[in-house]
């Protein structure tokens, strides 16, 4: 797979991820081209990668090597329609989005060369865990290289396409369910008497290897929970498990039943 070209269909949120992400280990491509209805968008992500082309059609990116389709599923039908006419005929489609499936895309796009992606915003930093499902007539080799192309993100790995929603609600959102509260640890930490610094490496250091001992100790989960004697909010923990279980699942199901949901 000869891939020197790409061309965005749309600059927003995840499309500067992308751009950082290469830019973080000088990733080079003879031609970058951004296509999106806002102006705004558009010189803004100009100003932080001066390499790329920005465009106000999107007949122009649609004619690269591979064709990412950065948009959210409201507008996602609408944007396969416009491409169906303009895609390049060597040309692969690479689509961010959850919902829409690589059977619809196939019924509406001239082409098969077709791949889902389920983005993280941790690709920002080159550590991202990014599934991807490829269309039935994809090559083991073509698979392979596609992956390698875009490892540079982070893990990049194949997945079953019915398993990518789930892996939007478990990993692409998963930070959000908890950076928040972290930010609320600095916030105490420094009214204890800790420096902003002291902070943030504590809850740093102490997330970090938390995280290993829950997930590379083989100790279960209760074991490892019993080492700590005093839970402060574990009165609270019945709750926060309720909330966390109807939020996510109902969101879940939005995902994979209505195709006007925004979730990226």
């Amino acid at each position: 797979m000869k891939t020197n070209t790409l061309g965005f269909i749309g600059g927003g949120r995840i499309t500067r991820i992308f751009l950082q992400a290469f830019k973080n280990k000088s990733v080079k491509f003879d031609t970058i081209i951004v296509y999106d209805t806002n102006n705004d968008v558009l010189d803004n992500l100009k100003n932080q990668f001066s390499e790329i082309i920005t465009t106000e059609s999107v007949s122009e990116p649609s004619k690269q090597d591979i064709v990412i389709l950065a948009v959210h599923p409201p507008v996602m039908m609408e944007t396969l329609n416009h491409l169906k006419d303009v895609l390049g005929r060597k040309s692969m489609v690479l689509s961010l989005a959850p919902k829409i499936g690589i059977d619809k895309m196939t019924e509406i796009l001239p082409t098969s060369k077709i791949v889902r992606m389920i983005p993280n915003a941790t690709s920002f930093v080159n550590e991202g865990y990014n599934p991807v499902s490829f269309h039935d007539s994809f090559s083991s080799e073509g698979k392979e290289q596609f992956i390698n192309i875009f490892n540079v993100l982070g893990h990049t790995f194949e997945v079953i396409e019915h398993k990518l929603e789930g892996y939007a609600i478990a990993s692409a959102m998963l930070p959000t369910y908890f950076w928040f509260q972290w930010e609320k640890m600095e916030e105490i930490a420094e009214k204890t008497g800790l420096t902003t610094k002291e902070a943030k490496d504590t809850i740093y250091n102490t997330l970090k290897y938390a995280n290993e001992l829950f997930y590379q100790s083989g100790y279960s989960h209760d074991e490892i929970m019993d080492l700590i004697p005093v839970r402060p909010i574990g009165e609270n923990e019945d709750e926060i498990n309720t909330i966390l279980n109807s939020k996510l699942m109902e969101l879940y199901e939005k995902i994979k039943s209505n195709p006007a949901l925004e979730v990226m």
